[in-house]
């Protein structure tokens, strides 16, 4: 499946008071994998950016100044995500903001992203899996053990990249350790086929076999109690080594 990870920066809010966006951030996923794809714009919105809007984001007025406006990307931008699983946390606020854009733009077919990609919200993933605890992208990042050092304001590309490694943690899968393709071009539009499969000589020496010391052993379980108290199940292995057992 191809997934889109989605992040949007605006003038202010709510968009029913004519605010506007002016940053779309998205990272491509292939196969549950990041494959160096992006797509990465700063829009001129035409209007004013709330005081409250840059002590969050940082985007002021004169930086966007000469920046392209969204009807000068906006099928570009349909382009990439069009057929695509979105992964965005708090969608609903994101897919707003989107489809009022398509909207001033008069293209009413495009005026619901919905009607061309599969939405999933990281926010109500959350609070389903966490309830009753803070799921802000800063708190799953501590509670997923996901880097975020480099966050100090919002950025919709940074956003969206600590978001799919958030949501890789949240499923279970893959991080972003490994591409799936080469880096992209200059453009972010770019990929390349993955690396041939190399094969071992089967005269290979034999592999030296290590068994885990007792005090390995006693940090592997604290790590899965940790699992099991964040995810609120217990974690993968030890439901393989229960399913083991029982066989």
């Amino acid at each position: 499946m191809r997934s889109v990870v989605l992040d949007t920066e605006t003038t202010g809010m709510p968009v029913t008071d004519g605010h506007r966006i002016i940053e779309i951030g998205c990272v491509e996923l292939m196969g549950r994998r990041l494959t160096g794809r992006h797509f990465h714009v700063y829009l001129q919105p035409d209007r004013e950016i709330d005081e409250g809007a840059i002590a969050v984001h940082g985007i002021t007025n004169e930086f966007l100044n000469g920046k392209p406006r969204f009807r000068e990307v906006a099928d570009e931008f349909f382009e990439f995500i069009k057929g695509a699983q979105l992964i965005i946390h708090n969608a609903a606020f994101d897919v707003g903001f989107i489809n009022n854009e398509f909207a001033l733009l008069g293209q009413s077919e495009r005026a619901d992203v919905s009607d061309h990609c599969s939405i999933l919200d990281t926010l109500l993933m959350a609070r389903e899996r966490h309830p009753g605890q803070r799921n802000n992208l800063d708190a799953l990042c501590k509670r997923y053990f996901v880097d975020n050092s480099g966050r100090e304001l919002h950025g919709a590309l940074l956003d969206a990249e600590i978001l799919a490694d958030v949501y890789l943690a949240m499923t279970g899968g893959q991080t972003s350790l490994s591409l799936a393709g080469n880096a992209s071009d200059g453009n972010g539009h770019g990929g390349g086929q993955a690396s041939e499969i190399r094969r071992l000589p089967a005269e290979r020496p034999r592999t030296r076999v290590i068994a885990a010391s007792a005090e390995d052993l006693s940090a592997h379980a604290a790590r899965l109690a940790i699992i099991e108290k964040s995810a609120g199940a217990p974690a993968l292995w030890v439901q393989m080594e229960t399913s083991s057992t029982e066989i």
